[in-house]
């Protein structure tokens, strides 16, 4: 009977030997460590070792080794430039807003780094994927969820917010919340363009642009007189300002659909009087229609209205 549990003890303790020979006891943490998750002696080693995979294309063991470098040794040199790759490796497996947080964690952490401007560009042009359509994914599954491109521009003007794309990430910040009909925010940072940037490309452009939401508000379901008005006012000064530039014929063409709608908007308040017998008033609109805006379709039909009213005073 001794020898079959001796039997036994010998052939479960060869069975689990193997299992053991990749288990490390470490003293210091008092605990078994598989040395497959233990980095390697330094950073430089551990940052080829990283970087091996990410040359052959595997991404999710490149991203394995790169954090382990980060966390085993966060203050070395190398430290950034795993940070960095591990932003590269994110955009490789086209996880661009993964990739542009890990960016970000760059410059958070590593500000000095001689990465930084290129990282900043890298930012830049994720965020324009964005602007383009790109939607944010997590697990392959498209999140519904703001475009990330408002944040990452954000950053990009706040990482360098006197460096070469930070008025033109300004002015696409805009643009961005001016497409999501955020008419109010997007005016706003218009206006950082102008205040900030004023000698930028980009300032004759925004003010176009602050125009155009002032249109855009105007064109509500309920017609905004004054956002109209504003927004005439500053297309005018837009075009008086550069007579020559390609967005004068926009800004032109906006005023004229403005002053159209001014002229419809005149017309229903003509025809709201007369249903109500209140000709005098009447006649004051569709009178001024005529006069202000003969250009336009709406001049006809008050005259036409016009024409009608009187025939029924000569009857009367």
């Amino acid at each position: 009977m001794k020898r079959i549990i001796l039997s036994v003890l010998i052939i479960s303790f060869l069975w689990i030997q193997p299992a053991h020979s990749f288990w490390i006891w470490t003293p210091k943490t008092g605990k078994w460590i598989n040395p497959k998750n233990l980095p390697k002696d330094n950073p430089k080693e551990q940052f080829a070792y990283a970087k091996s995979f990410y040359e052959d294309n595997k991404f999710e063991e490149a991203k394995r080794e790169f954090r382990k470098l980060l966390k085993a040794y966060p203050k070395s040199a190398e430290a950034a430039e795993g940070q960095y790759y591990l932003g590269l490796t994110e955009e490789q497996e086209g996880k661009f807003y993964e990739a542009y947080q890990a960016y970000q964690m760059m410059i958070d952490k590593y500000p000095f780094s001689e990465r930084i401007q290129e990282v900043i560009e890298r930012e830049y042009k994720i965020a324009e994927k964005f602007m383009a359509g790109e939607k944010r994914k997590a697990f392959g599954i498209t999140l519904p969820v703001d475009n990330p491109a408002i944040e990452i521009f954000g950053k990009v003007v706040e990482n360098s917010t006197y460096g070469p794309l930070a008025p033109k990430a300004q002015y696409k910040l805009g643009l961005v919340l001016k497409a999501l009909l955020r008419y109010y925010e997007a005016e706003e940072e218009f206006n950082k363009v102008i205040s900030r940037y004023p000698d930028s490309e980009w300032s004759d452009a925004a003010k176009f642009q602050i125009a155009s939401c002032r249109a855009s508000l105007s064109k509500g379901a309920a017609y905004d007189q004054g956002s109209a008005q504003e927004a005439k006012e500053k297309f005018a000064a837009f075009v008086k300002e550069h007579p020559d530039a390609v967005l004068s014929l926009d800004a032109e063409k906006n005023i004229g659909q403005i002053r159209e709608k001014e002229a419809e908007a005149n017309y229903n308040i003509a025809c709201f009087y007369e249903k109500q017998l209140a000709l005098d008033a009447a006649k004051i609109y569709y009178t001024d229609i005529i006069n202000n805006y003969a250009e336009s379709p709406w001049a006809i039909q008050a005259a036409a209205k016009l024409q009608i009213m009187e025939r029924k005073n000569e009857k009367n």
